[in-house]
């Protein structure tokens, strides 16, 4: 052997051998090494032991290659550590590769989900995937399959001065409702901002301006290359035929507002009624109820000024054990027609007045117009779903007031103040008797002396 002259055993060491396999003339400078100091023949053991485990995590992290055609069904089947499959594998790779052509993109984006940074938004060619790419280290950040996005949705920012659109892109799996299969790798749902205006930044795949100087604004081009490049959905915006606000944009004066505010507990947000379903945005986790998933909607704690809106969802093809229910109060009594429209005009069930639901209606701050008897016609069938509630209750009450009677009241002190009170009642009687026989005696006596006389 080679090292034989330098090894004082002449035996070769496994944990060297192993480590350096790949390696021959650094396994022989290691063996020079250990010849010429054998003391030091432990720590390069050592050292081996150590190459040999890195290596090993290394080979466990690094992702598969796409099988070959040579490697037969079975290779189709590889799973892993994750769960995911190696075709979804080799996908977050091809998203990730910062070499791959790119058909579109515009730069200095801002994005609030899933990170809170300026990026370059791009769409590649080929394989076509949205994704967003780190504008001082150029490394990928984020992305999707344009395959997989389910939802893509483009509205006003609410409360700006300046008009922005945000673009919501919702993939599979991520509306906030549908749970992911087991083992499944899902992308996160994506919110950025596009300013309204020239597409000044805006860029083809060789790095040719585009948009600008068309009059073309950077929401109207972007919204054309995603809608040539879905497969599933087209870009949604908000329509004056499906829900307006009651209250205009406050920011913008003259313009149309299209979102209702509420809260989902502690969260502010806004409520987007849109042709595909209802939209809470823009924070984090964002909910997308799509018609699919709604199973009834319904009003609650209704007072003067507010009412919430309830929703309840489940996942497609799930049972109603999987019915979950999600609250957004504090909603503008001004928006009840236009939210109760659109209820009735997409046939979404209505459940206000389910008996699980009927104590949480209070009748409180009313006014003296809203105490008031409803009208026949208030009665009959164009009477909206908030009234029917408010009916409902006030037809209670009446009947529990028609049904009381003081004399039925079994409390004990009640029951022992209305006999002590007949007692003396009939005690007073008793007396005025006695003072009515003792007057007419006398009268009586002296009539007769009278008469005598």
């Amino acid at each position: 052997m080679a090292f034989s002259s330098i090894n004082s055993s002449g035996v070769p060491i496994a944990a060297i051998e192993e480590a350096f396999a790949t390696e021959p003339s650094l396994k022989k400078r290691v063996y020079d090494a250990i010849g010429t100091t054998p003391q030091h023949q432990p720590l390069f053991e050592d050292l081996a032991k150590h190459t040999s485990s890195l290596l090993a995590r290394t080979a466990k992290t690094t992702l598969p290659s796409r099988p070959s055609a040579s490697d037969g069904p079975a290779a189709k089947k590889r799973k892993l550590q994750n769960g995911d499959s190696g075709e979804t594998a080799q996908a977050s790779v091809d998203m990730k590769n910062g070499d791959a052509p790119v058909q579109f993109y515009v730069q200095d984006v801002s994005f609030a989900t899933p990170q809170r940074k300026k990026l370059t938004l791009e769409i590649t060619a080929g394989h076509r995937f949205l994704r967003a790419r780190n504008q001082t280290t150029k490394e990928i950040e984020f992305g999707v399959s344009m395959d997989k996005i389910r939802h893509a949705l483009c509205l006003p920012v609410p409360e700006k001065t300046q008009k922005q659109f945000n673009f919501c892109i919702i993939p599979e799996y991520a509306d906030g409702i549908t749970p992911p299969p087991e083992g499944t790798t899902v992308s996160e749902a994506m919110v950025f901002t596009i300013a309204d205006g020239p597409a000044k930044a805006a860029f083809s795949g060789n790095g040719q301006q585009i948009g600008n100087g068309s009059g073309e604004t950077a929401e109207g081009l972007l919204r054309k290359i995603l809608n040539d490049n879905l497969s599933h959905t087209n870009v949604v915006r908000p329509d004056d035929r499906q829900f307006v606000s009651a209250m205009p944009e406050a920011h913008r004066k003259g313009e149309k507002a299209y979102h209702v505010k509420a809260f989902r507990g502690s969260k502010e947000g806004y409520l987007f009624l849109l042709s595909t379903g209802i939209l809470f945005a823009f924070k984090k986790p964002l909910l997308f109820f799509s018609f699919d998933t709604i199973d009834s909607v319904s009003y609650t704690s209704v007072l003067q000024r507010t009412f919430n809106l309830n929703v309840m969802a489940r996942p497609a093809n799930s049972t109603e054990e999987d019915i979950q229910e999600f609250e957004f109060s504090m909603v503008d009594q001004d928006n009840f027609s236009g939210i109760d429209a659109y209820i009735k005009r997409h046939g979404l069930q209505d459940a206000s007045l389910a008996e699980a639901r009927r104590a949480k209606v209070y009748n409180v701050n009313k006014t003296g117009e809203d105490l008031a008897a409803p009208t026949a016609e208030g009665t009959g069938e164009g009477e909206s779903e908030l009234q029917k509630a408010q009916r409902e209750l006030e037809d209670q009450e009446d009947e529990e007031e028609e049904d009381y009677d003081p004399g039925s009241d079994d409390s004990e002190g009640s029951g022992s103040s209305s006999e002590e009170d007949s007692e003396e009642e009939e005690e007073e009687a008793q007396d005025s008797d006695e003072d009515m026989d003792l007057v007419k005696n006398e009268l009586g006596s002296e009539a007769e002396d009278a008469g005598d006389d």
